[in-house]
């Protein structure tokens, strides 16, 4: 046992200090660690989210089947609110005049549209645009509620779709 005066005292206070140090820069390195990673990871699943589909002809009936032809493929990157749309088609019987995303509530229900794409306007091409989704538009999102529908000169009340599916 050590006696006061033989720097035994001293020499225990500084190897404490020392701990102490070391365990308060593991509990700081610790914390930012965990601050990033818990305000880095919201962030980074919304900027990444990625959404596909297959275009494929509407439902037909006699006097629109003729016309239904083509295929096509989109992508969409949700980042935040902001959904960015990037496709192509072809082999449509008549051009294509313009190209929508669709509000439906799940797959396989159609829905009001609320947004106008740009697309190329011909039998094959590209489509492309954004939009900003409210609320419910997020959330009929994630159930694989929003398409995209392509609209042709004939038939006028479109010829292609397919539902975002993450």
């Amino acid at each position: 046992m050590l006696t006061p005066g033989q720097g035994g005292h001293q020499e225990t206070i500084g190897e404490i200090m020392r701990l102490e140090t070391a365990c308060l820069r593991y509990v700081v390195a610790l914390l930012v660690g965990l601050g990033v990673g818990w305000f880095g990871l919201p962030s980074a699943a919304q900027t990444g989210d990625t959404y596909k589909t297959r275009l494929s002809a509407l439902p037909a009936d006699a006097k629109t089947r003729p016309d239904l032809a083509g295929t096509g493929s989109v992508t969409a990157t949700l980042s935040g609110t902001k959904l960015t749309v990037n496709g192509t088609f072809e082999g449509l019987k008549t051009n294509a005049v313009s190209a929508k995303l669709h509000n439906g509530i799940v797959a396989g229900v159609r829905g009001p549209a609320f947004a106008d794409l740009t697309i190329t306007k011909s039998m094959n091409g590209t489509l492309t645009g954004s939009a900003d989704l409210n609320p419910q538009q997020l959330a009929n999102l994630k159930k694989g509620g929003i398409y995209v529908q392509v609209y042709t000169e004939k038939p006028a009340d479109g010829t292609l779709w397919g539902w975002l599916q993450h």
